[in-house]
């Protein structure tokens, strides 16, 4: 009943965003009751707003009943500056890399304390990849996380610091060795990752700068780094640049 009671002095577009908010990555497919109950609403709200939602495109219902996010909602989210401007940027650069390494390319931004994956590439090598175009990582437990999170500002690497969840047994955990970690980045000017985010992958990341600002980061994953890491970091550091040189302005996003 409380529930109830604090959905009604909320306005229905904010109800309708809390439906399209109840899905994330661990929630791609929902039912009636379950986005009902997510979003805080009453069943019969939730049933006419996601019926509109339906109607609209934003969302699309499966043949087993569930609902998932629709094909309308990831149209309009290319459209974002953060697609059309890096992505277009960067896509020929990306292909470029996958061509010399074969291995999977990430192009990540940072979007509060995870990372945004704006593009990526499949690589040919059988490599255990959880990320997906417009997923959200920890920034952590990812090379391209990593980069950012190193040159994020300090309120924002406080905030990750005091939150490390165990994505494998082989994440890092400790807040000191973290930082160390980090140091490190800022002075190599590239990360790795070692089954830290999947088991079976590993990762190397290095920053892509406009304007003397780090804006976003740009990776690879492979099954293992030992041998080929010094080969994979120069081919990112010429990518990153010639990504960096080609970014007009700020990176909105």
């Amino acid at each position: 009943m409380a529930g109830n009671a604090a959905s009604r002095g909320r306005s229905v577009t904010s109800r309708a965003l809390a439906i399209l908010g109840a899905f994330d990555e661990r929630h791609r497919r929902l039912s009636l009751t379950d986005l009902a109950a997510r979003a805080g609403l009453p069943a019969a709200t939730a049933h006419r707003l996601v019926a509109d939602l339906v109607a609209w495109g934003a969302l699309s219902r499966t043949e087993s009943g569930t609902y998932v996010v629709g094909r309308r909602l990831w149209d309009i989210g290319l459209l974002a500056p953060v697609h059309t401007g890096l992505g277009r940027i960067a896509s020929p650069y990306l292909h470029d890399l996958y061509g010399a390494t074969g291995a999977t390319v990430h192009l990540a931004v940072r979007d509060g304390r995870r990372a945004l994956y704006v593009d990526r590439l499949s690589g040919h090598a059988s490599v255990p990849v959880v990320s997906a175009i417009g997923s959200r990582l920890p920034l952590h437990a990812t090379g391209v996380g990593k980069v950012l999170l190193a040159y994020a500002p300090t309120g924002v690497q406080g905030q990750v610091l005091d939150d490390l969840p165990r994505m494998t047994p082989y994440t890092v955990i400790q807040p000191g060795r973290l930082l160390r970690q980090l140091e490190k980045v800022r002075e190599d000017d590239f990360a790795t990752t070692v089954e830290e985010m999947t088991l079976g992958a590993c990762s190397v990341a290095v920053p892509i700068r406009a304007g003397g600002d780090v804006v976003a980061a740009l990776g690879v994953v492979l099954p293992r780094l030992k041998r080929d890491r010094g080969r994979l970091v120069g081919a990112l550091h010429v990518a990153a640049r010639g990504i960096g040189r080609s970014i007009p302005g700020p990176v909105e996003g």
